[in-house]
């Protein structure tokens, strides 16, 4: 039987047209079945009501690869001429000129971004609206090892992501910050913090580099902040870079451009001491299960302003 050239998929308010929906992007991996552009659009529109909102107003970095995982990849910040008029763009300045970022605001907008073959949404940790004033605070804890593209289990190395998080989310919470902890998808977490969006870039990011120094000179036979490689030796790297202006982070329910289609999704404190979870436990066949637990509930509206913590912080450094 021949592939289908198209298919058409109700989104909202649109029908959205998908090309070559058997399209296999994902190839069959280590137990895991092959994935198809198909699954990849139903995998989207499925778990949209839980994804928009860490989405809408957000200006996004998209990881496109129209020939799957064994093609090559790009990220795509302009978003191109021939996209409809109705996914949504905002123009911001950069150093020599201006990038027009795409914005994903409704479930259509998801479903044709994967039709673009979007495997993974990248996107800013402040909204259009207030540009230079972040309103997430990302900490990555990022383990040593092979770099995720090996595909390597990261089952040797979570243990140590766990004790990290751990550590890191009871620092924040002395400091009275919530935070709630989100597994990659790749080899690590992500410990996000709500904030007000009233301090810029230049504040958020020296506070994160200040918690991550407090935290690392704790534990410094285990953590460091060494941004090079060969500084590390096999200490795990607590990553703030990703808090600053044109920085992105995963988006919480994106797939990762990985063998078997990982997800990267949001869990409960509780969830990060289960043995049986690491940084790919969830894939596309299971994420929006996850995703319907609402394991962040009531905690994205709690944005804290930073003066508090800083002098908190600045009282635990003496």
């Amino acid at each position: 039987m021949s592939a289908r050239a198209s298919r058409t998929v109700r989104a909202g308010r649109r029908t959205v047209q998908v090309h070559r929906p058997d399209k296999v992007l994902f190839p069959a991996h280590d137990g895991a079945p092959a994935y198809t552009k198909g699954d990849l659009v139903d995998y989207y529109r499925s778990v949209a009501a839980f994804m928009l909102p860490h989405l809408r107003g957000r200006p996004l970095m998209l990881q496109r690869q129209p020939d799957g995982l064994d093609g090559p990849r790009f990220m795509q910040k302009n978003t191109p001429e021939h996209y409809p008029e109705w996914i949504g763009r905002v123009e911001l300045p950069k150093e020599g000129g201006t990038v027009c970022h795409t914005v994903c605001e409704d479930t259509a907008g998801l479903v044709y971004l994967a039709d673009q073959a979007c495997l993974t949404f990248h996107r800013w940790l402040s909204r259009t609206g207030s540009i230079d004033t972040p309103d997430r605070l990302v900490f990555d804890l990022d383990p040593p090892g092979a770099p995720e593209e090996s595909g390597t289990s990261p089952d040797g190395t979570f243990a140590a992501v766990r004790r990290a998080a751990r550590r890191l989310a009871e620092l924040l919470d002395e400091l009275g910050l919530p935070s709630a902890p989100m597994t990659t998808g790749s080899r690590g977490v992500h410990v996000v913090v709500p904030l007000n969006g009233r301090q810029d870039f230049g504040v958020v990011r020296q506070f994160a580099h200040d918690v991550a120094d407090v935290l690392a000179a704790a534990h410094p036979d285990e953590l460091t902040t060494a941004a090079r490689k060969k500084d590390r030796g096999d200490r795990l790297y607590l990553d703030v870079q990703r808090n600053a202006y044109a920085q992105t982070a995963v988006a919480p329910f994106t797939v990762r451009a990985l063998p078997g289609a990982p997800v990267a999704v949001p869990i409960t404190w509780e969830q990060l001491d289960d043995p049986a979870v690491d940084a790919r436990r969830w894939t596309i066949a299971d994420a929006v299960d996850q995703a319907r637990t609402n394991p962040w509930e009531g905690l994205m509206r709690r944005g804290r302003a930073l003066g508090p913590a800083r002098r908190r912080l600045a009282a635990l450094r003496g």
